[in-house]
């Protein structure tokens, strides 16, 4: 039997209006929340992931600017840019584009947006907190697969999880998230000996090595939940670290590659500014 195919529009439309309804209520407290996105130089995938950034934000009602430097920004320009972001208290969430323009440290760079207005949630300060378990702004990416796992109603307490990806934007923190909900994971990568004597023993499978089709059907555990959260291109089509055609026959429920993580990404970024708001409101 095949698998139930989970789609992230609905689950993404659920984030977004919880988001308004909070960003209502921060605005009628005086302080609506606003997003600026810095870009430096130009690149394709950016351009279309800062307009579905503002069409979302127009969606739920927040303020969204998109501050775009030149190509040959130095890193002191960036810098200087950034802590002037910081201090304007007009501006409630500050997310740097990637990627940075090979010239430019884009560690260094994050590292200088204030811990709370990292709405992007990838500085040192915020994976520290999430380490410690007191996440207060998350990497979108994985909260992004947080959200469809929730939305699967699968049980996480006492789950078997793999996640397949070391990165600092979803595979280290979905195996915290989920170590934090009582899950037992298992982080594995594209280095990883036999992996799929790894996988096949995941109740819930997160893929995450920007490699297509790495994890095929006979690597899943029969019945599982299988979160794709890759994206890449082969022969001008879009598909994920899993091989969906054969692994919808094995698994439980999936994601798809286009329409799964995707739709939620900048859900769970809205959800951030929100929190950010109400960070720098000392609301909570």
């Amino acid at each position: 039997m095949a698998a139930t195919v989970l789609q992230g529009k609905p689950v993404a439309e659920a984030i977004k209006a919880e988001v308004a309804r909070e960003v209502e209520a921060l605005k009628a407290a005086g302080r609506r929340p606003s997003l600026v996105a810095v870009q430096v130089g130009t690149d394709e995938g950016t351009e279309a992931y800062v307009r579905v950034q503002r069409k979302v934000a127009e969606e739920v009602g927040s303020e969204y600017r998109l501050d775009q430097l030149p190509e040959q920004t130095t890193q002191e320009q960036l810098s200087q840019h950034l802590l002037a972001l910081n201090d304007d208290d007009t501006v409630t969430g500050l997310i740097l584009q990637m990627p940075l323009p090979v010239h430019l440290d884009a560690r260094a760079a994050q590292d200088l947006v204030a811990q709370k207005k990292d709405v992007d949630g990838i500085s040192a300060a915020s994976l520290g907190l999430l380490v410690q378990n007191r996440p207060r702004l998350a990497p979108c990416t994985a909260m992004s697969a947080m959200a469809l796992i929730h939305a699967s109603g699968r049980p996480i307490r006492g789950a078997e999880a793999v996640i397949v990806g070391r990165s600092d934007i979803v595979g280290k923190p979905v195996a915290l998230m989920l170590m934090a909900e009582h899950a037992t994971p298992t982080i594995c990568h594209t280095r990883t000996a036999d992996l799929g004597f790894h996988t096949r023993r995941a109740d819930i499978l997160v893929v995450a090595a920007g490699r297509p089709r790495l994890v095929t059907g006979d690597m899943i555990k029969p019945g599982a939940l299988v979160v794709d959260v890759g994206i890449n291109y082969v022969d001008g089509k879009m598909v994920g670290d899993v091989d969906f055609d054969a692994a919808v026959q094995v698994a439980g429920i999936i994601t798809p590659v286009p329409g799964g993580v995707g739709p939620c990404t900048v859900a769970s970024l809205m959800q951030n500014l929100v929190e950010a708001a109400k960070w720098q409101a000392n609301q909570r």
